[in-house]
């Protein structure tokens, strides 16, 4: 059979994936603004079992779409995820850019990246996003970013002049997305944990993960 003629089959057959962008768990490089309060090993910690229980939730949506994990650089850590790939280069719309469209270029109807800082989020929240049928749905978190960003479509441009990290990162997303001419929209909002403040508010939420729960108990910060 000629290329061109299994290739739409080939197509038909892929399924939506999530991609979990996390960075290797090197003290003193992940979770930054927690290192005063948490110290560098500590706060490294809680950033392997955020990931670990993020993965562990995805388990939930398998017989739906396809679970991947891309990390900055090579690590051992989370052996449970069986597809593993390097992120790109560049800072992190670039690099965002790079595996979304590469995901859509196989062939894929959507592609979405999941952050590793919001580990009690629902997963329904997952599944609506790959679902939306805008051309890119962001999840919104309360601190002006973004938990998640779904695409079915991309552009080149789709990020350029966002200022990651602020405030004001998913208004200026938004903005940018529709300035390329892509239709947007936005999910249900959740929380993700950066700060001390985030911190109090994880100890308190009823759905923490195994992981996070025990990393939390170790260190005497449930009661």
């Amino acid at each position: 059979m000629a290329r061109e003629a299994w290739r739409p089959i080939y197509n038909a057959m892929m399924r939506s994936v999530v991609i979990v962008f996390a960075k290797a768990a090197v003290p003193g490089r992940v979770k930054t603004r927690l290192i005063p309060a948490l110290g560098p090993d500590l706060a490294s910690r809680l950033h392997k079992a955020f990931v670990s229980d993020t993965l562990r939730a995805l388990e939930s949506l398998a017989s739906r779409y396809d679970v991947e994990i891309h990390t900055d650089v090579p690590t051992a850590a989370w052996p449970e995820c069986a597809v593993r790939k390097l992120q790109s280069g560049g800072d992190l719309g670039q690099k965002m850019l790079a595996a979304l469209s590469g995901s859509l270029e196989e062939g894929r109807p959507a592609a979405l990246i999941l952050g590793g800082d919001s580990p009690t989020l629902p997963m329904g929240y997952v599944a609506e996003a790959l679902e939306c049928p805008t051309d890119v749905c962001l999840g919104p978190c309360e601190d002006g970013g973004f938990y998640a960003i779904a695409c079915r479509r991309t552009d080149p441009e789709m990020f350029r002049h966002v200022v990651w990290s602020c405030a004001e990162t998913r208004q200026q997303t938004m903005a940018a997305i529709e300035r390329v001419g892509l239709t947007a929209s936005l999910g249900p909002a959740w929380y993700d944990v950066d700060t001390g403040e985030d911190l109090s508010r994880l100890c308190v939420d009823p759905h923490l993960g195994p992981a996070v729960r025990m990393v939390l108990e170790s260190a005497g910060l449930l009661t």
